[in-house]
C-alpha cells in the first residue's frame, strides 16, 4: 500500500461536476483529491473485500443477539421503535447498501470503527467518480470497485413498483447522493420519483404516508437516520403506515455504534475488531470516545493518558457513549486514510478512502482515489 502523488486534470473539476459530484470543494479546499492516489496490491484488495465480509456477517450476527436478549437501552433504542424494529428483521426487510469504516495501512488485518449503516454517504464519489478518474488517467489498471452495477443488480431483486427518493431538501451531498441512487433504480426498470422528506406526509384517512401530489408512498429510499425519523411528528405512524423503506428499520441494530462493546463481547480477541466498552475502564486511559448515535466525527474524542488530545464538537451524545481502543492508523506523509468498504446486500462490493491530517475523519476530509 503506497499514497503516491499525481497530477490533476486541468478540468477535473468542471469533469466531476458532470458526473454528480456538486461539492467537490469546501472552505478549506478541495474534498474530491485527485492530486494523488492510493496504489494497493490484488492481496491488499483481497485483504479489505475478506474483512467487510467477515465483519458483516460478525455484525449480523450481534444483530440477532440483540433482538433475542431484548439489549434495547445498550443501543439507546426508543420503546417506540422497538416491535417495528423486531418485525423488520423478522421479515427479513430488503437492504440495499453501508459502508464500513476500517483502519487499514497495508499491514496487519483492517480494524473496525464504525459501521455506517443507515444513511451513508461518500457513494457518489466512490462508485462513479473515482472510476471515471481512473479511466482516464490509468486504464491498464483496476479499482476494487463494482458497486455501481451491484446497486443495480440489487434494485432488479427488490420486487418493488414505484420507489420515492427522500432526503433533506437544500442539502446538496444528499440531494446528490438521492439523484444517484434514484438513477441506479431507474436503470433496473423501477418507477421512481423525487420527495423532499419535508414533503411527506401522513393521510388521516387513507392511514398512509402521502407525497407532495397526495400519492401513497408504498417503497421510499430515505436518506434520513430512524432515529430522526422515531422523533418526528410523524413518527407516531410509522408502524401503521406500511409503507416499506430502505433502509430498512432493522439497520437501527447496525448503524448504532452500541453495537460495538457487543461485537467485542461475543467475538473477543477477533483480529478485525478493537476492544471496545460501555466504560473506558479497561482501556488505561488510551481510547476513543465515541457517541451511539453520530455523523461525520461529531463528538467523537480521543483520550491518551487519560488526558483528551483531539475532539470534534457537535450535537449528539445525549444517548450515551462507548469507549474503543485507538486503531493504529496509516500515517502517509501526514495524511491519515479510512478505508470506506461498501457492502452492498450482504457482500463487499467497493473501496472510498477519506484522508485528514488530523486524528479524527470529519465532513471536510478528503476523498482520494485508489487503484491496484
Amino acid at each position: 500500500m503506497q499514497r503516491c502523488a499525481t497530477i490533476c486534470r486541468p478540468d477535473w473539476s468542471s469533469r466531476v461536476e458532470a458526473l454528480g459530484l456538486t461539492y467537490h470543494t469546501h472552505e478549506q479546499g478541495p474534498y474530491w483529491d485527485e492530486s494523488a492516489y492510493y496504489q494497493f496490491s490484488g492481496a491488499e484488495v483481497d485483504v479489505l473485500e475478506g474483512a467487510g465480509n467477515e465483519l458483516h456477517e460478525l455484525c449480523m450476527t450481534a444483530a440477532q443477539k440483540v433482538v433475542e436478549a431484548g439489549w434495547w437501552e445498550r443501543l439507546s433504542i426508543p420503546e417506540a421503535a422497538v416491535s417495528s424494529l423486531v418485525k423488520s428483521w423478522e421479515r427479513e426487510d430488503f437492504s440495499l447498501y453501508g459502508r464500513f469504516d476500517l483502519a487499514y495501512d497495508g499491514s496487519g488485518p483492517p480494524k473496525l470503527l464504525e459501521y455506517n449503516a443507515d444513511t451513508p454517504t461518500a457513494l457518489v464519489e466512490a462508485s462513479v467518480v473515482q472510476w471515471f478518474w481512473l479511466r482516464e488517467q490509468f486504464p491498464m489498471s483496476d479499482q476494487f470497485n463494482s458497486i455501481h452495477e451491484r446497486l443495480i443488480e440489487m434494485w432488479k431483486g427488490a420486487g418493488f413498483g414505484r420507489v420515492h427518493f427522500s432526503a433533506v431538501r437544500d442539502h446538496a451531498e444528499d440531494e446528490q447522493t438521492i439523484l444517484y441512487l434514484q438513477d441506479t433504480c431507474h436503470q433496473a426498470g423501477l418507477v421512481t420519483k423525487r420527495t423532499a422528506i419535508e414533503e411527506l406526509g401522513w393521510h388521516p384517512i387513507r392511514k398512509h404516508f402521502v407525497d407532495q401530489d397526495e400519492q401513497v408512498v408504498t417503497h421510499a429510499f430515505k436518506l434520513y437516520p430512524w432515529e430522526w425519523m422515531w422523533a418526528e411528528e410523524f413518527g407516531g405512524y410509522l408502524e401503521e403506515s406500511g409503507t416499506c423503506f430502505v433502509e430498512p428499520c432493522w439497520k437501527m441494530l447496525l448503524s448504532n455504534k452500541g453495537l460495538l462493546p457487543i461485537l467485542w463481547e461475543l467475538n473477543p480477541g477477533h483480529p478485525n475488531l478493537l476492544p471496545c466498552y460501555e466504560e473506558p475502564s479497561n482501556l488505561g486511559g488510551s481510547f476513543v470516545r465515541k457517541p451511539k448515535l453520530s455523523r461525520e466525527g461529531s463528538n467523537v474524542a480521543i483520550y491518551e493518558g487519560g488526558e483528551e488530545i483531539a475532539a470534534v464538537g457537535g450535537d449528539y451524545g445525549e444517548e450515551g457513549f462507548v469507549y474503543q481502543a485507538r486503531a493504529r492508523v496509516g500515517d502517509f506523509g501526514g495524511n491519515r486514510p479510512v478505508m470506506g468498504v461498501w457492502i452492498v446486500g450482504n457482500e463487499a462490493a467497493g473501496l472510498g478512502i477519506r484522508e485528514d491530517s488530523g486524528l479524527i475523519t470529519r465532513d471536510t476530509s478528503r476523498f482520494v482515489p485508489h487503484l491496484f
